[in-house]
């Protein structure tokens, strides 16, 4: 497909997301400039004086943030970012040079080593390692087991790239304290931390006590515009603030994205354990709904969810589900999928998605849920008998066996 072609196929399920009157979650990049400004403008004032001056290099209202942020982690000290990429990078880099160890353990399936073009290596001549190479959460055992030595373990919470994926906390402390053994700093890569709580059972502050340093996001889980902050002790977030300087992140101004996240700390905070809660009645339905479909084989994953975010995979093409999910929001104003995905390994035609419970979504039954399902598979067995070209049958049930 051309970038044209590709163009216009963004610019229809946008349409279509957008034109649907029930959906799951509304993500914020299927607004318009227009209605995401004038958003901005008529809430901001909730959250903080908008008399004051803009801020200027980190002063002011991004200040305020790095203050609030500090205190939610229970951390000395926070530094406002542009991306979270650029946080962590640094946050790691910074790490190795007071360890003299530029080895970072790691999963293989985390942020850096998936979505950042090896800037680790690349940038900052960091050296990754693996305690495991399974789609879970790295065990105590691995990271104590692992035959080289490393200065920093990082701890993505959840692993999104795995099915946002969470140990419990008893293992999480179990793997802090393996690190510990070897005298490894502990950075934790929460940018969708702020939806943990539930699943651990302890809050904010508990889960970062754990860590020497922690980066959160706000545009993730907070519908923030962008940034990110990255908490620690006050020596540490002093250094980075000089890389963040080096690094072209020492923005001029940024009290867009600022705003949007004292917004975010505010409101969508609050909320997100309901949507954790919900996640778990949305995903059950989606699990009987496809079991009693005709749909060969499927899986939700994990279940239950251990955020408001989850994979469901199905054996068909990604475009042929990409189709069935786009016409069902044109056709019946309802998008219960998004973007689909080819599996990044074993067979052909396996394919998932990422399904994200918000707001909207707290209004579906389990009813409402199993009537979408309905309707979707309606639309897959509509397709040309070529569209499933996953495991055959026999595969099929031994896999959900």
């Amino acid at each position: 497909m051309g970038a044209t072609d590709e163009q216009e196929q963004r610019h229809r399920r946008l349409a279509a997301w957008r034109g649907s009157g029930k959906v799951l979650a509304r993500m914020s990049a299927d607004h318009t400039l227009a209605e995401r400004l004038t958003s901005l403008a008529a809430d901001a004032g909730t959250v903080h004086d908008l008399d004051e001056w803009t801020d200027v290099c980190g002063d002011g209202v991004v200040a305020e943030v790095e203050r609030r942020t500090a205190d939610l982690l229970g951390m000395e000290a926070a530094a406002f970012f542009p991306t979270g990429t650029m946080a962590q990078q640094i946050a790691l880099r910074c790490w190795a040079a007071r360890t003299g160890d530029p080895v970072v353990a790691l999963h293989p399936l985390s942020h850096p080593e998936v979505h950042e073009r090896g800037a680790l290596s690349s940038v900052s001549g960091l050296r990754t390692v693996h305690p495991t190479t399974r789609p879970r959460q790295m065990t105590a055992a691995e990271v104590r087991d692992l035959p080289e030595q490393f200065g920093t373990l990082m701890i993505e919470l959840p692993l999104r790239d795995a099915g946002f994926v969470l140990p419990t906390w008893e293992e999480l402390e179990a793997v802090v304290a393996a690190a510990r053994e070897r005298d490894a700093v502990v950075h934790l890569d929460g940018a969708r931390l702020w939806e943990c709580a539930g699943h651990f059972g302890h809050g904010l502050r508990e889960t970062a006590a754990l860590a020497d340093s922690v980066y959160v996001s706000f545009y993730k889980s907070l519908d923030g515009l962008s940034g990110a902050v990255l908490a620690g002790p006050e020596s540490l977030v002093d250094e980075a603030r000089t890389w963040r300087h080096r690094y072209g992140g020492q923005v001029f101004q940024q009290y867009p994205a600022a705003l949007s996240a004292l917004l975010g700390i505010e409101r969508e905070l609050p909320r997100l354990p309901s949507y954790v809660a919900h996640a778990k009645v949305v995903a059950e339905a989606l699990a009987e709904g496809f079991a009693g479909s005709a749909v060969p084989w499927s899986r939700v994953h994990p279940r239950p969810p251990h955020t408001h975010q989850f994979q469901v995979w199905l054996p068909y093409a990604a475009e042929v589900l990409d189709e069935a999910s786009v016409r069902q929001a044109e056709e019946t104003g309802v998008t219960l999928f998004r973007r689909w995905f080819p599996a990044p390994a074993g067979p052909p035609g396996l394919s998932f998605t990422e399904v994200t419970v918000a707001a909207p979504g707290l209004e579906w039954t389990a009813g409402d849920v199993l009537e979408a399902v309905a309707e979707f598979v309606g639309r897959l067995e509509a397709a040309s008998p070529q569209a499933r070209t996953g495991p055959g049958p026999d595969v099929d049930r031994a896999a959900q066996a």
